[in-house]
């Protein structure tokens, strides 16, 4: 599938940026805005997500499969190093197999939930499940796509990267993802990182309460903790910058 995505600089070096579940590729601006990355980038929208085509496998292996499309057709590169919070994380560690197109030489996931209750999952499928809500002003969906993203508080209401998130339809506003993308599930975390080529780097928002350091811990002896929470490349961008160099 074609994504939307957006991507600029020069060089051998390439970036794969990819964002969490019910994102955009906006959340990316504060890091890119730093200048600390020398080489290429690109950040695309996944499938069912902000200007990206919805579509019917929201599976981490369509998510790869789009990338790896992408990335060779655009920004082929032996220098590919892929970076992914949240649901992107795990996209990015699905990269990490080689198995889509390209091989990374690393892969850091930032904020990835590894550890799901029955009661949690069933939450995703219900998620999964839910009908589009249509809003009569834009400015409605707005408040609701930067409540559901994590972002309130994070960019401005009326910026670009906030109007990102939602998209207008004859029958209103709505968020521009799809909810069926709530359908990935789990990141089935030991066949991930088994199946790795690449090497692995974790971290987290020391304030997430989405996963724990135990828990990344688990998987990553090193897991990080940056200062920030779930959205952290948003709120502290050089945190991030810091951890990855």
């Amino acid at each position: 599938m074609k994504l939307a995505y957006d991507h600029g600089g020069e060089g051998e070096r390439l970036l794969v940026l990819l964002h969490g579940l019910g994102a955009t590729w906006h959340v990316w601006k504060p890091m890119l805005a730093q200048g600390c990355w020398h080489g290429r980038w690109i950040a695309p929208d996944l499938r069912g997500h902000g200007a990206s085509l919805h579509a019917g496998d929201y599976s981490l292996a369509a998510h790869a499969g789009d990338i790896g499309e992408l990335v060779n057709a655009h920004a082929p590169s032996n220098e590919a190093i892929v970076l992914g919070h949240s649901m992107g994380g795990a996209v990015a560690l699905e990269l990490a197999s080689g198995a889509h197109g390209f091989t990374p030489k690393q892969v850091f996931g930032v904020g990835i939930k590894v550890s799901w209750n029955d009661d949690e999952l069933a939450g995703m499928r219900k998620m999964a499940a839910m009908a589009v809500k249509f809003f009569p002003k834009k400015e409605e969906a707005v408040a609701r796509y930067l409540k559901v993203s994590g972002l309130h508080g994070l960019i401005a209401p009326e910026s670009e990267d906030a109007s990102a998130g939602v998209a207008q339809t004859a029958e209103g506003w709505r968020l521009a993802y799809d909810p069926a993308t709530a359908s990935v599930g789990a990141p089935p975390m030991d066949v991930l990182l088994s199946a790795a080529k690449a090497s692995i780097h974790l971290a987290r928002g020391a304030a997430d309460h989405m996963v724990s350091h135990a828990q990344l811990a688990v998987y990553d002896a090193k897991a990080r903790d940056l200062p920030g929470g779930h959205n952290v490349m948003v709120e502290n961008p050089a945190a991030v910058w810091d951890w990855m160099t």
